[in-house]
């Protein structure tokens, strides 16, 4: 399964589009933008899947700085302070990665 499965395409190239420019990241306006913010807690679960690059059921700080580029092989890297406010914001443990939950609970704060 691919993010477009469950994303429409036009609305990632949106949501992309909107963060172009370095440190323009907002995760909140990313996931309305894109559509996630409209998904079932399933389907983020599939969405968090997919974006767990190493399968280890969390995104960690490496794995977040690429966040962009699992929507779209070309999309820029992450800033390190738009990384670092995403893991501040979704890590609701401060263990220092985001589990499944978390993603769930900052994208319906």
């Amino acid at each position: 399964m691919s993010l477009t499965d469950i994303l429409s395409p036009s609305d990632i190239a949106a949501a992309l589009r909107d963060c172009q420019a370095p440190d323009s990241f907002s995760p909140k306006k990313f996931f309305q933008i894109s559509g996630m913010s409209k998904k079932s807690s399933s389907q983020l679960k599939e969405i968090f899947r997919i974006l767990d690059n190493d399968q280890s059921g969390f995104i960690e700080e490496d794995e977040l700085k690429y966040f962009l580029q699992r929507f779209e092989c070309g999309a820029r890297v992450l800033t390190t302070s738009e990384t670092k406010t995403f893991l501040a914001a979704a890590d609701h443990d401060g263990d220092g990665k985001i589990g499944a939950e978390g993603i769930n609970l900052f994208i319906y704060r």
